[in-house]
């Protein structure tokens, strides 16, 4: 992909995501599971006060309002169009939780971040629409800390996509630019990640995905009485692509899940950043050479036990 599809891509997802449409379709939270399922993810990830977080692509600052007012976290939103940065700055003016935030707009290929500057990243529904997912993982693992967190929830493909949605559309609706998690996880250990856990998300992206096709048939019919004007965008394009879109997931090619690394390697080391991140840290001091860690792909409660600093 050269670099004038690329900036392309870019600024059709921002254009399309600061629309009236979008804001009818899916309100202010863009992506599916909702506040719900970002919380889950911060509650996870071990969000909490006095730490420094950054959401990629925040949207309409929905997410990044929420982990504020929710764990007592500083978050920082970054997001390529300028009027969904406006509109995430006026709710966290809102809701009054503007100290614990800020907002900027901002390419996620080319964080303006200084390196190591964040505790913790987040990026829900988005890493999939960038063009150059190795340059932005290597970005955010650039702008993390020692011990840090990175969350990611993301639509998923298996398999080919069917040609018809490997379009500039597709794109735009998170579907073409999508990747398998095994994709996902090889382009981040690439960037230094390491020990993932995967957790399957589908049924929240359908039940979106149905509530679309719904709000859909309420904008054709004010369409249809002279009360909204879509001016270039194809509506039975978008209904047909919605259509699509629910095939797709019921037949198991698209899907949506989250993504956490439980390791972030710095140079020679591996640092666990998670409910044991500074126990780990004091072990890796005193020489110890085990520690035990909340294993989230097991039971609740369950513990390993494992080497907390390995070399490459």
């Amino acid at each position: 992909m050269d670099e004038v599809e690329n900036r392309e891509i870019k600024l059709c997802c921002a254009t399309f995501y600061e629309s009236d449409l979008v804001r009818m379709l899916l309100g202010d939270v863009l992506h599916p599971g909702g506040l719900a399922l970002t919380e889950r993810l911060g509650r996870l990830m071990g969000l909490g006060p006095d730490q420094r977080v950054l959401d990629v692509a925040c949207g309409r600052g929905a997410s990044a309002v929420h982990l504020a007012e929710r764990f007592g976290c500083h978050v920082t939103g970054l997001d390529y169009g300028t009027e969904n940065v406006a509109a995430a700055q006026a709710l966290a003016a809102d809701r009054g939780i503007a100290r614990l935030t800020a907002f900027r707009q901002g390419d996620a290929e080319a964080l303006p971040f200084d390196d190591a500057t964040f505790d913790a990243v987040i990026s829900e529904c988005s890493f999939c629409t960038f063009p150059d997912k190795a340059t932005a993982a290597t970005e955010m693992a650039r702008v993390l800390r020692p011990a840090s967190r990175l969350g990611l929830a993301d639509i998923t493909v298996s398999g080919t996509l069917p040609e018809d949605l490997q379009t500039l559309l597709g794109w735009v609706a998170c579907v073409a630019g999508a990747g398998t998690p095994e994709e996902y996880v090889a382009t981040l250990e690439k960037a230094g990640f390491a020990h993932f856990t995967v957790e399957d998300q589908r049924d929240a992206l359908l039940e979106m995905v149905q509530d679309v096709r719904r709000k859909l048939l309420a904008v054709e019919l004010a369409v249809g009485l002279g009360k909204l004007d879509l001016g270039e965008l194809d509506l039975s394009e978008g209904k047909r692509l919605a259509r699509r879109a629910v095939d797709l997931i019921e037949s198991g090619v698209v899907g949506y899940g989250s993504l956490r690394p439980n390791a972030v390697r710095r140079g020679r080391f591996e640092t666990c950043p998670y409910a044991c991140a500074e126990r780990t840290l004091r072990a890796a001091r005193n020489q110890k050479s085990e520690f035990r860690r909340q294993d989230y792909s097991g039971e609740p409660g369950e513990t390993t036990t494992r080497n907390p600093m390995t070399t490459r």
